[in-house]
């Protein structure tokens, strides 16, 4: 189903205007869709689990898949991880400029630098070199945490100013030895700090920006920060790609990221399901059903929507709105929608499977026309 969107000029977000930069095939920034970026916690040098976890974020949609590379053990095993992987590997380097001279020839799509452990101003131009002779492009990557020391001194503690600082003074390198293929990332585990941060970057350079909440918590809590955070960066326009640091197995990582877009209208991937909370008014379990048909539906890749909702009383108007709906009634049966009308009863007993092969079936039909996810 259309959102109308060209009609709700109320939900129609305006991108801030970014230059476009490539991290290996793929564009960012410019109208290049938003890229969902997530990072493997294994050893990069163990390259077979490595290869195995990318895989797992490739499933899940991943658009970029960052690696670290603290040791010569790593950059020594980019090379096979590279090759194996669809999406491009970005190599993130703390301290050792020589690691990400290492990844840069290693097959690295992008090297993620943190100006404020890499080392000296003539260091940061060793790996522009071997950026530039390997096609690579530099993320500059400012956390409040690790800002310089001077900075520091200068403002007295971590603050927007002073990471935006950081970020144009290392930004200032780049540019005055003619390298231009960079985004930027102002990272802090504070939201205020974040926003605050972002919202002046913005104003201040036009390349891509790379937006998150750094150390957001645990599954729960980092998705609530990160949602906060980054859908009122998004909601202003303002983020070319995004990652969604949770302390939690990484694919849940791109799923979060991806659903943050999803429910900004700027992405469509896969099955978007609107339930209700569920109240004594429900004819059926929709807390547990919705469960059950999130884990059937997490394959599908083509955008669709899919309404539960457990009574009569939103139900047919929701189901207006998607393309397949089911609304509880009474007697052990609900209402099936198919694009927005109602097209026949169905008993609850056997609705799940009934939904999971209709929305299948609404997937295949999308894809064949063209609806592949963006």
């Amino acid at each position: 189903m259309s959102d109308h969107s060209a009609l709700r000029p109320w939900r129609t977000i305006v991108r801030r205007k970014s230059r476009k930069i490539r991290v290996g095939t793929l564009e960012v920034g410019g109208d290049a869709p938003i890229s969902v970026q997530s990072m493997t916690n294994t050893l990069t040098a163990d390259a077979a689990a490595t290869i195995d976890q990318v895989r797992q974020l490739e499933e899940a949609g991943v658009d970029i898949v960052r690696v670290s590379c603290p040791d010569e053990a790593s950059t020594a095993a980019l090379p096979q991880i590279v090759k194996a992987a669809k999406v491009p590997i970005v190599a993130d380097i703390h301290f050792h400029y020589r690691r990400a001279i290492e990844a840069a020839k290693g097959g690295a799509a992008c090297l993620r630098i943190n100006p404020g452990n890499i080392g000296s101003a003539d260091r940061v131009r060793e790996v522009i070199q071997a950026a530039r002779d390997h096609g690579c492009s530099i993320r500059i990557g400012v956390n409040a945490g690790s800002l310089e020391n001077h900075l520091l001194e200068k403002y007295g503690e971590p603050c927007p100013d002073a990471m935006v600082e950081s970020a144009l003074d290392h930004a200032r390198i780049l540019q005055d030895h003619d390298f231009h293929e960079f985004k930027i990332s102002v990272k802090a585990s504070d939201l205020f700090m974040t926003v605050a941060a972002y919202q002046m970057l913005a104003e201040a350079i036009d390349c891509p920006l790379h937006i998150g909440v750094t150390e957001a918590g645990g599954q729960r809590i980092g998705t609530v920060k990160s949602s906060i955070g980054m859908g009122a960066l998004l909601w202003a326009g303002i983020g070319d790609t995004l990652r969604v640091s949770l302390a939690a197995d990484p694919v849940e990582e791109v799923k979060v990221g991806f659903d943050l877009l999803k429910s900004l209208g700027l992405r469509h991937r896969g099955v978007n399901i609107i339930a209700c909370p569920s109240c004594a008014r429900q004819g059926f379990d929709v807390i547990r059903t919705v469960e059950t048909l999130e884990a059937r539906l997490a394959h599908i890749a083509t955008p669709m929507s899919l309404s539960i909702i457990g009574c009569v009383v939103n139900g047919p108007g929701e189901a207006l709105m998607t393309d397949v709906g089911f609304t509880g009634g009474g007697k052990g049966a609900g209402m099936v929608y198919l694009a927005g009308k109602a097209d026949h009863k169905m008993d609850n007993d056997r609705m799940v499977e009934h939904i999971v092969d209709l929305v299948e079936r609404r997937a295949a039909e999308l894809e064949s026309a063209g609806g592949a996810p963006t």
